[in-house]
């Protein structure tokens, strides 16, 4: 018993380093597409030169980012609540319907690691028009982010928040 504690306790450690670190480099993200945006718009209507990279690069960014973020999202289990099902399910119904959510994300997830592990591999010879990089780098996001995002997933559920007391009705 104490092994097994042991494990997810050192599990929830990583987890909620690599969940840390891929939020952090979402918020990055979300700094760099302001400011290449905000290039973008003086290079093109102060300088008169616009810059041809700053659009895909703002959009593969973006991409990231939301890939990235979207980890600290299942850890909090902000994208995974079934908000009115669960006020009104208590003991067994509520573990059914969380372990239910649960599965239905993983295995959404999943579905993203694979699929976007397959566009990975079909677009490797593309590049990207004005960053003239390859165009997995973006399609990476995918699999990356959905890798992330399991590993947060499992330790939601080994780990969940704990719920606060629901705020009484403002008429009662």
């Amino acid at each position: 018993m104490a092994a097994v504690a042991a494990a997810r306790a050192a599990f929830l450690a990583v987890e909620r380093r690599v969940t840390q670190a891929a939020v952090a480099a979402g918020c990055l993200g979300l700094a760099v597409a302001a400011l290449t945006g905000l290039y973008q718009v003086l290079a093109r209507f102060v300088l008169l030169r616009p810059a041809s990279w700053s659009e895909p690069l703002i959009q593969v960014v973006l991409i990231w980012m939301a890939y990235l973020a979207l980890a600290g999202a299942m850890r909090s289990g902000s994208l995974i609540a079934v908000d009115l099902l669960l006020r009104v399910a208590t003991g067994r119904a509520r573990r059914a319907l969380r372990t239910l959510v649960t599965l239905a994300v993983l295995a959404l997830l999943a579905t993203l690691f694979w699929f976007g592990c397959l566009i990975v591999w079909r677009v490797r010879f593309q590049t990207i028009a004005g960053l003239d990089v390859a165009a997995s780098w973006a399609y990476a996001a995918l699999p990356f982010g959905s890798a992330l995002s399991i590993l947060a997933l499992l330790a939601h559920a080994a780990d969940p928040p704990v719920e606060a007391a629901p705020e009484p009705d403002a008429a009662g």
